[in-house]
């Protein structure tokens, strides 16, 4: 006779798969090696974290348990975007000048290395010989485990606008029950966009922490934001997301990438 009904393996697999994949996880990336240099230079100042030690564990203890809900009546022009400018965004007074623009294109900016500069009145930009976006994702090679150089980025058009917190994700964890003004700035916020390569995007659509977490150098940039946007739009986490997500910052923490 079946100790276990299928219905109980099930149960146990649904618990124990996510937990068993955010410790391999943070395994695999204390073996990664440095980045390989490529064409434009290495990662710009995003992939740094920018919390101490402390205020990463203390931003964890605001995170609110509640399971996922459906994704019944989600879309993305539920979250307006692209929004202009406006200092709610977040993107600091270096910034200001370009209220014209949009929350994407001034994104565009924040995050480009080299000579690219925003037109403030006609939002054009454009990108010197030198200029150029890095992908802060980046990619695991499959057959050594180590990471890929990250992609570098010329053309404007060849990059994603990365919502840390996807939308979906965002509408699962509580946006469904929120003003449209309130999906408006989770969609606008300078904290939940980073410029991505979109192949590096789509690997990671709309999955949560417990999923996916970016394997190189912006990884702990990447949990530290993940987590001030939870926290900011009072967004829920699920428990396995929840153990993911600590899983991440204590190994942040033993690594010192925090400051």
């Amino acid at each position: 006779m079946n100790v276990f009904s299928s219905r109980t393996v099930r149960r146990i697999f649904a618990v124990c798969a996510p937990i068993c994949l955010a410790v391999l996880v943070a395994i695999a990336y204390a073996y990664i090696d440095k980045p390989a240099d490529g064409d434009g230079g290495g990662p710009g100042s995003a992939s740094a974290a920018t919390v101490s030690s402390k205020d990463a564990t203390e931003l964890l203890g605001q995170l609110v348990d509640a399971p996922e809900a459906a994704m019944a009546g989600y879309s993305r022009e539920k979250f307006p975007h692209w929004d202009s400018n406006k200092p709610e965004h977040g993107f600091g007074p270096d910034f200001a000048q370009y209220s014209r623009c949009t929350s994407r294109e001034v994104m565009m900016l924040r995050d480009a290395t080299g000579s690219v500069t925003l037109d403030p009145k006609t939002c054009e930009l454009k990108v010197g010989r030198d200029g150029g976006w890095r992908d802060e994702y980046g990619f695991l090679d499959s057959k050594t485990g180590k990471l890929k150089p990250y992609k570098w980025m010329t053309d404007p058009a060849s990059v994603d606008a990365e919502h840390i917190v996807a939308l979906a994700e965002a509408w699962r964890s509580g946006a469904d029950k929120r003003d449209e003004d309130t999906r408006r700035r989770i969609a606008n916020d300078a904290v939940n966009l980073e410029a991505s390569d979109p192949s590096a995007n789509r690997s990671k659509g709309d999955q949560d922490a417990a999923n996916y977490l970016p394997p190189g150098t912006f990884r702990c940039a990447y949990v530290e934001r993940y987590i001030k946007v939870k926290v900011k739009y009072a967004l829920t986490v699920d428990p396995a997301e929840h153990v993911a997500l600590r899983t991440a910052v204590e190994d942040c923490v033993r690594r010192g990438e925090f400051k």
